[in-house]
């Protein structure tokens, strides 16, 4: 199901939702600008999230615009790690569910 080919279908979105669309991608631009954080921050943000929500568009297109940004391997795989440890803590802190409450 994969194929960055598809990402061409989003002009389907942008015809048939243009005020919507046209809205979506002026916060994406506004979000990922310069501001407290550097681009560069935020797109390692992107990709840790990318991973996290195990969407491959995101993984790619985030990664390469964290590269283009200025990020090298070191970053990206700490940013990896981040969200790896994220995604564990939520199982471990949610593991707390799975005992009786204490009176």
């Amino acid at each position: 199901m994969f194929d960055m080919k598809n990402l061409n279908r989003l002009k389907k979105l942008d015809e048939n939702a243009p005020d919507s669309m046209n809205a979506f991608w002026k916060f994406d631009k506004a979000v990922f600008a310069d501001g407290a954080l550097t681009g560069q921050q935020k797109q390692l943000i992107a990709v840790a999230v990318a991973l996290t929500t195990q969407c491959p568009y995101c993984i790619e297109l985030h990664t390469k615009a964290a590269r283009a940004a200025g990020a090298n391997d070191e970053q990206l795989t700490e940013a990896a790690l981040v969200s790896a440890a994220i995604r564990a803590g939520g199982a471990i802190t949610h593991a707390t569910h799975l005992f009786p409450a204490e009176s």
